[in-house]
Parts: structure tokens; C-alpha cells; sequence
């Protein structure tokens, strides 16, 4: 089939339609491969809930799960097994399109987020996922906490590439180039090689606006403020990333509130070297009825101007970003817990 001439346009103004979910069952019927050939679509984001919904959803990992079982793998190893199985196929998958173009037909798998706050737990396991994936288009994912920051320097030195997730703040992103930047130094004074080594930095959306509409609902302020300030954050990250250029990638760009147009955290955020992962539902939207906004460059003024009225209004956006990093963190360490018991409860009763 031909390819949707909305996200083909979206590529060609240089946006990078990446898919966030990922599934075996998405691999072994042909699904995945259907959105690269129809849909765009040139790489893949997961993280702890998206497997927690793919394994629990699914028949096609008992096999595996049995296998595991068999062994008496730990549930730590087990659930790191099952995950880094799929995202090597996804990897292989989209291996053509890195060969074509290499900031694309990448795959993202994150460590575990109970280390979000441990520097060097956070490093070992990033060199032990890129040692058991094994395959060249892979990002590790490593979320921007203060620990994480540390944690990325190091993890881009050994030469593995990163895809930085739970950004939220013009700040914090900043940080997070230093980090990537100090990174890509040692690698070099090491002498180490630059050569298939990347970086992606997840600017999150949707989040921003849900936390700051609630807060601007609480003081009263004037309602046509809400549903701003998370596209206006992101298109400043885009002014920060013309002057360092790690390539911003668009997370949590599904739409939270339905009173919002379902295409806006697309329509919004159109900017050449960019990457929008969305959730399949969001990407078929923009297939069926998205047309381009403003373009970003052109939308620095007004986007500093909706930070300043949202400051202005009595929303303490450093504390607004300190809670959706926290919650962020939970969240994804809630679903690896549920995760966890899920698989454990399987290998014990298939043992």
C-alpha cells in the first residue's frame, strides 16, 4: 500500500514518526512492519508500561516464559530476557532503515527505573542491556534525574548510545546536553570512536499541560492559558537545541484532555531534526485528518510569552517540573513492579 500522504509530509519538513509501543505480537504478525511500509514509521520507544501491557496482554511469550521457568531463572533475568528479545527483533527489523539513515531505525529499551536515583546501578545496567541486545540501532533509555545526569556522561563514553527520557524542563534539557556533550569528550580523550554513536533527548508534552491546567484551574486564572504551556516548553527546547545539537525527541504526545484536538502535540511541534513518538492512536489521527501548525522556529517569542503569563498567573513551574519528575519516575516504577509480579507468579507456577 502506498504511504499516508500526511505523515509522509510530516517526514519530509523532518520529523521523525516513531512508534511508542512496541509487542511481539505486533512483531509476529507483520503489524510492525505494515507502519514502516504504510505509516512512516522509522523507530520504536518503549518503556516499563508499554511491557507490562505487551506481556500481560498477550499468549505469545509463554513459550518463553516456560523456558525461563524451566531453567529457574531469576524474575529479574527472566523479565530482562523476554524484553530484550523483542526489542532485538524490532532492532533487526528496522536495520534497513539505519543503514539508510542512521539517526533513525532506532529502538529503545529502558533500565530499570527503581534506579532512577542510583548513578552506578544505572550504569551497569545500561552496559549490561547494550551487551545483551547487541545490536548497533539501539538506545538505551536513562531518565534525566539528577542521578541519571552523571549516569548519561558515563554511558555515552563507553560508546552506547542514549535516548534521555523524563525531560521536562528547559533546565533540566540543558543539563542533560552537558552531560551528553562531557560524554562524547571522554569517549574521544579515551580514544574512543564517535562513529554510530547517538543521542535522543525525550522532551515530555501532554504531562506539562495536564499538571499545569489543573494548577491554573485551582488559582482561578484566565482558562485560555490552559493547553499552552506544554507545546510553548517544547518549542523553546527546540530554541536550545539550535545552539546544542542533541536531537529533541516529542514524548507523551497523545492528548490527555478530549477537549483538546487529538493532533495538536504533532501539529504543534513540526521542526526539521526532530523525532514525535506517539502512541497509535494519536498516529493514526494525524494520518486520517492532521495539517501543520506553526512552524517551531517561528514560535519562540509567543512560547516565551505563554511561560511568562503562565508564571505570571501564580503556577511555580521549577515545582511543576520537580512533581512530574517524581511522578514520571513512579509511574514507570509502578508498572515495572506490576511487571515483575506478573512474570514472577508465571515462572513460579510453570517451575
Amino acid at each position: 500500500m502506498p504511504q499516508n500522504e500526511n505523515l509522509a509530509q510530516l517526514s519530509k519538513a523532518g520529523v521523525s514518526v516513531w512508534l511508542d509501543d512496541l509487542s511481539r505480537d505486533r512483531i509476529l504478525t507483520g503489524d510492525l512492519q505494515s507502519l514502516v511500509d504504510e505509516y512512516s514509521v522509522v523507530g520504536v520507544t518503549t518503556n516499563p508500561t508499554i511491557f507490562a501491557a505487551a506481556i500481560s496482554g498477550s499468549d505469545c511469550y509463554d513459550e518463553q516464559v516456560h523456558d525461563l521457568a524451566v531453567t529457574r531463572v531469576s524474575v529479574e533475568e527472566g523479565l530482562r530476557t523476554i524484553t530484550a528479545a523483542d526489542v532485538r527483533d524490532a532492532c533487526d527489523l528496522f536495520r534497513p532503515v539505519h543503514e539508510r539513515q542512521p539517526g533513525d531505525g532506532r529502538v529503545s529499551l529502558e533500565v530499570a527505573p527503581g534506579l532512577a536515583h542510583d548513578t552506578d546501578a544505572t550504569n551497569a545496567e545500561a552496559a549490561h542491556l547494550w551487551w545483551l541486545v547487541d545490536r548497533p540501532n539501539l538506545y538505551i533509555k536513562i531518565p534525566a534525574t539528577e542521578a541519571g545526569l552523571p549516569a548519561i556522561a558515563e554511558t555515552i563514553s563507553k560508546g552506547i548510545s542514549v535516548n534521555v527520557t523524563l525531560i521536562f524542563s528547559l533546565d533540566r534539557y540543558r543539563g542533560v546536553m552537558d552531560a551528553y556533550l562531557s560524554g562524547l569528550e571522554k569517549r574521544l580523550a579515551d580514544g574512543g570512536s564517535l562513529e554510530g554513536l547517538a543521542s535522543v533527548a525525550s522532551f515530555f508534552v501532554s504531562r506539562v499541560d495536564t499538571e499545569i491546567d489543573k494548577r491554573l484551574d485551582k488559582l482561578g486564572a484566565d482558562p485560555s492559558l490552559k493547553g499552552k504551556a506544554g507545546i510553548a516548553n517544547a518549542q523553546l527546547a527546540y530554541q536550545a537545541y539550535e545552539e546544542v545539537p542533541q536531537r529533541p525527541l516529542w514524548a507523551s504526545t497523545g492528548v490527555k484532555n478530549p477537549e483538546y484536538s487529538d493532533t495538536m502535540y504533532i501539529s504543534e511541534l513540526i521542526a526539521p531534526g526532530t523525532v514525535n513518538t506517539m502512541p497509535e492512536k494519536t498516529m493514526m489521527a494525524y494520518a486520517d485528518h492532521g495539517t501543520p501548525g506553526t512552524p517551531v522556529q517561528k514560535s519562540y517569542e509567543e512560547a516565551a510569552g505563554v511561560m511568562k503569563a503562565v508564571a505570571d498567573a501564580g503556577v511555580d513551574l521549577d515545582d511543576v517540573f520537580r512533581v512530574l519528575e517524581e511522578e514520571g519516575v513512579q509511574k514507570f516504577v509502578d508498572a515495572w513492579d506490576e511487571l515483575t509480579t506478573s512474570v514472577g507468579s508465571e515462572l513460579e507456577k510453570l517451575a
